[in-house]
């Protein structure tokens, strides 16, 4: 929703002014029908922060209105009569909305957010339908960890599942994150939340994306799935990406006791895992693989302890045998845990697709899945050589 003019001098000047601008991950948006959006609109065109001004508003009229009338062939009077009709009775000075994005200095003008939406997942049509898509708009997801993460939060955004997003990370980008995260040389250092919240921002500016730049901690998990204080709604489906046991452990306790449904890809031989905690309360974690453990007993753990309770989480017997043969060089001669961009990428796709379904109320049940692309798509078999 566009800002209320009240707020938009403090939102605009703490932008312009920050100490550290480059940490501002939230468009300020502004509605040129209004006075006060109007007036601070003016103040950003004059403002040496601003870098590009980029208006294809008549463009995306046009498509609005093909989106509404597919097949029409509409001559040119009557096509310029339906661009008017469709800015309902305003002034094209004073149509859409101007959004803001502080960090690129970028000011872009778009449709407002019904039609927006509408002509953005028009393509969607009808693997979603309109009145699905505005039932997936209206849910709001949780993602912790945002190396695998990213791109299920990327990837449910630009498919339009989920309108609110709480997104959850203490690390910032390093250079040897750029393997598999959807980011810049330019952005080592920054915040994993920041960049992903403003790649998000940047394909839909409506979205609502609350960031947790400590990640979810003792303090601060209850907050993560609860409620806001003005309303705003509670988490509908979790998705857990994080390397922490603690956090693994403690985000399905809290996920069981919100009736939150948890979605897991483990980035190695197109693991899905999927526990309807919505619809079984008393469902044990982890599909009862790791027993009666609790976040507490995880925190008591040394870290050989904790690496086997993750081992028994992921089922050690079906990993790959690249990460089988990588586990035990973990420390020695690998610094970490190998990923690939295909699998995160394909991981994105699988949480996604696996969203849409259970928010859809499709029945999607509890289990663990593999889209094992080496099984999947087999090399050829070697011939053996002729003697």
């Amino acid at each position: 929703m566009t800002q209320a003019p009240s707020s938009l001098n403090t939102a605009i000047d703490r932008q312009l002014h920050a100490e550290s601008p480059a940490e501002s991950f939230r468009p300020v948006l502004l509605d040129p029908a209004l006075a006060d959006h109007a007036a601070e609109l003016k103040k950003l065109l004059d403002s040496p922060a601003l870098r590009e001004v980029h208006d294809r508003i008549d463009e995306q009229l046009l498509e609005l209105v093909r989106c509404l009338n597919p097949g029409e062939p509409f001559p040119p009077t009557v096509l310029e009569r339906a661009v008017d009709e469709a800015r309902g009775g305003l002034l094209p000075d004073e149509y859409g909305t101007w959004a803001w994005y502080p960090w690129s200095g970028r000011l872009v003008r778009v449709l407002p957010e019904t039609e927006f939406r509408l002509v953005r997942t028009d393509r969607n049509r009808d693997k979603i339908t309109r009145d699905e898509q505005q039932r997936l708009l209206s849910r709001r997801i949780g993602v912790v960890g945002l190396s695998v993460g990213s791109s299920a939060a990327l990837t449910c955004a630009m498919e339009g599942v989920g309108g609110s997003f709480r997104l959850a990370d203490f690390d910032r980008l390093s250079l040897s994150n750029l393997n598999r995260l959807r980011a810049g040389v330019h952005e080592i250092g920054l915040e994993k939340t920041v960049i992903c919240a403003r790649r998000m921002y940047e394909l839909d500016p409506y979205l609502d994306i609350s960031v947790h730049r400590q990640g979810v901690t003792e303090e601060s998990i209850e907050e993560f799935f609860a409620p806001g204080e003005d309303g705003e709604r509670a988490v509908d489906l979790l998705v857990e990406e994080c390397d922490t046991p603690w956090v693994k452990t403690a985000a399905r306790e809290h996920a069981r006791r919100h009736r939150v449904p948890v979605l897991m890809d483990a980035n190695d031989r197109g693991l899905l895992d999927v526990e309807r905690f919505d619809l079984e309360p008393d469902r044990p974690l982890f599909h009862g693989r790791a027993g009666a453990v609790t976040a507490d007993d995880v925190r008591a753990m040394d870290p050989g302890e904790q690496m086997r309770f993750l081992l028994r989480v992921v089922d050690q017997d079906q990993l790959s045998p690249a990460m089988t043969d990588a586990l035990p060089r973990i420390g020695t001669s690998l610094s970490s845990w190998p990923q690939l961009a295909s699998g995160v990428m394909l991981g994105g796709a699988l949480v996604t697709d696996t969203a849409r379904r259970i928010l859809l109320g499709r029945p999607v049940p509890s289990g663990r899945s593999y889209v094992d692309l080496e099984a999947l798509i087999p090399a050829p078999q070697q011939k053996e050589p002729a003697l």
